[in-house]
């Protein structure tokens, strides 16, 4: 039977890309370990509720059309939505269109505190509460590095928690307090966090040669061209091996079957295992998501980003180049550049890189997100 004393936490997210719904997971995780028996969580996407629109509901899957097919719409439709007025038009269209599912998710789960990982949701909960007299505390939780969304800044919210000093600037330019915008890191796995087994012991755990680094290259259907990337490395008489994840994308999946290799490679479906395979790589090749980038951060682990969402990721790039935690390679030539000038001299760069991604990396960040919820639920720290 649920004590009266136990936190009710609701965490918001939806499945347009993986982010979103790894963060609101790792916050779970995070939260449920640290205050176990004294909270209940729900993880809850409003957007799959059958009330919602059809053509709402359907931009999670659309993601991913316009991620492989439909990137300049996508680019001309984030750009202009991100204008005030046309910002306003778009939050009155989602308070009319999901402020009832939201509302009887609240009346149904009675949180004493609400984690957002999407900003689609911020107009209908500033809705909600306009409209009664206790309102409830809000966490917002930014999944991104650099330039977001207008409708990630909810101005109630009793807590902002972002990536970077630069969305830190954009929260307190689009009206929130500076006392409630908090640089805490894009929450992960609490796995990232406790793997304690060195690369070598891992490797032989995975399978992997011990002698040679690693390179980790992380693909879904969100990501273009990794087959041609991998393609072009293998083919470069670089000293390393590859580990290839193919996350759920049988396209790739099968034309990684058909490569005649010549390097050393491991290929992988969909793993569970990806902080232990990231603790044991040295190099990540993946898309520039936030999610993946704070991933490979915590690990210590330079980023060779080889596919950019056009706007929304370019942030990301550009907090990442700044760092000088990895570098672009969006074709299999540049690709292969920058990682022969990383294995160049001994591995000089490449470690230089590493040093760089571990010193701006935040493997606590889900247990920071938990913090705060926590607390602004009001309890004591």
């Amino acid at each position: 039977m649920t004590q009266p004393s136990q936190t009710r936490l609701l965490i918001l997210t939806a499945d347009a890309g993986f982010g979103h719904r790894r963060a609101a997971c790792a916050i779970t995780q995070a939260f449920e370990e640290l205050y176990g028996e004294n909270c209940i969580v729900e993880v809850a996407n409003p957007l799959d509720d059958p009330q919602v629109m059809s053509a709402l509901r359907n931009t999670q899957s659309d993601h991913d059309q316009f991620a492989r097919g439909l990137r300049n719409i996508y680019e001309v439709v984030w750009q202009a939505s991100r204008a005030r007025l046309p910002s306003g038009l778009l939050g009155r269209v989602l308070t009319i269109t999901l402020r009832r599912v939201i509302s009887d998710l609240l009346e149904r789960f009675q949180p004493d505190v609400i984690v957002n990982t999407y900003p689609l949701y911020n107009p209908p909960l500033a809705s909600i509460f306009r409209a009664e007299q206790n309102r409830l505390p809000v966490v917002t939780v930014i999944t991104d590095l650099g330039t977001v969304h207008r409708l990630w800044f909810y101005r109630s919210a009793a807590a902002c928690l972002v990536a970077t000093e630069k969305v830190r600037q954009q929260a307190i330019d689009y009206g929130l307090p500076a006392e409630n915008v908090h640089i805490s890191g894009i929450p992960i796995a609490p796995a990232f966090s406790k793997e304690s087994r060195s690369k070598e012991a891992l490797r032989r755990e995975l399978g992997w040669r011990t002698d040679l680094p690693v390179a980790l290259a992380v693909g879904s259907v969100r990501v273009l061209h990794m087959a041609e990337i991998v393609r072009g490395l293998n083919s470069a008489g670089l000293p390393l091996q590859l580990a290839v994840v193919a996350g759920g994308d049988a396209g790739l999946m099968n034309e990684l079957r058909q490569i005649e290799w010549q390097l050393p490679v491991h290929i992988y479906d969909w793993v569970e295992e990806l902080p232990a395979m990231m603790h044991a790589a040295d190099i990540m090749i993946s898309k520039a998501g936030g999610l993946i980038i704070a991933e490979s951060l915590a690990c210590g682990l330079p980023l060779l980003l080889v596919d950019v969402m056009p706007d929304q990721e370019k942030g990301n790039v550009q907090y990442v180049l700044q760092a000088e935690a990895g570098e672009l390679g969006l074709s299999p030539g540049e690709a292969i550049n920058v990682l022969r000038t990383w294995l160049a001299d001994d591995n000089k760069l490449l470690d230089r890189r590493a040093h760089n991604a571990r010193m701006i990396g935040r493997p606590q960040a889900a247990y920071t997100a938990a913090g705060h919820a926590w607390r602004c639920a009001g309890n004591d720290p």
